[in-house]
């Protein structure tokens, strides 16, 4: 199956999800996962200090996934065994709202982490900071988010509590592991463009503190799948009107690799947890 066709209303994206499950399966040899990673921008050397994968699948070998579309992430998936016999199964990209393939695509990663049996999921991405206090390289827990997109992945009359939409027990342990790590609330915008400094002030009286384009879509969908949910942020620059320089993505990739260091030890300090 092409990546667009999971797009095509008469698709169950459910049953895509499962072939793809499938195939994961088929190719690491492992019948389940148990933890789901997805890669934002700038995370890629975190997780590279996860662990080393025996298995690593290209996305179009895939049903429903297609080729990274941004720089600083990669377009292939990698099976993590951990010490004790779990498997974490390791997204190095995700597709974004503002790329037109339509939000099946989007949560297509999530639903079929869910497939492969993965009762957990870690969302991680880079994003623009509203306090100026945190510095670029810092990392924020999610604590809620403002989905801005308008629209949702739930189809028909299904109706999710996101009361907890980002699991408390699991951002408990996370501030056991780093009790430095502050908490933010996530905006998500369309993009793809950056947003201008009234969207960002904006943001800002709605009660926002972190601002990007991925993530919350992909929240949703693991509510409504029953997994628990963990989100990490990691400030990459100032959101505008906050940042004295104008934005760009390469400075996105440039914190991620200044703070792989520490996001690497608390990424497998995490999953080693959960």
């Amino acid at each position: 199956m092409r990546a667009d066709d999971i797009d095509d209303p008469s698709t169950d994206p459910r049953q895509v999800a499962q072939a793809a499950a499938a195939v994961i399966a088929e190719r690491t040899g492992a019948p389940r996962h148990d933890i789901a990673l997805v890669l934002g921008s700038g995370w890629k050397p975190a997780a590279d200090l996860l662990g080393t994968a025996d298995t690593e699948i290209d996305n179009t070998d895939v049903p429903g996934f297609a080729a990274a579309a941004v720089e600083g992430h990669t377009g292939t998936m990698r099976s993590v065994p951990l010490a004790d016999g779990r498997r974490v199964l390791v997204y190095g990209t995700r597709t974004h709202y503002y790329e037109g393939r339509g939000v099946r695509s989007v949560v297509h990663a999530v639903r079929t982490a869910a497939a492969a049996g993965c009762s957990t999921i870690v969302l991680t991405n880079g994003c623009g900071g509203l306090r100026p206090e945190w510095e670029p390289g810092t990392p924020v827990l999610i604590s809620d988010h403002i989905n801005l997109t308008a629209t949702s992945p739930l189809e028909g009359a299904t109706f999710v509590d996101l009361t907890d939409v980002y699991t408390p027990r699991l951002r408990d342990l996370a501030r056991e592991i780093d009790p430095s790590l502050e908490e933010g609330v996530y905006v998500q915008f369309r993009g793809p463009h950056y947003e201008t400094p009234a969207e960002v002030r904006m943001a800002r009286v709605i009660g926002g503190d972190l601002v990007g384009m991925s993530t919350t879509l992909e929240a949703i969908a693991a509510r409504e799948a029953g997994m628990d949910v963990l989100g990490i942020s990691l400030v990459t620059n100032p959101a505008a009107g906050i940042s004295p320089t104008p934005l760009d993505h390469q400075e996105v990739i440039e914190a991620g690799r200044a703070a792989a260091q520490r996001c690497g030890e608390l990424l497998a300090r995490i999953v080693e947890r959960i």
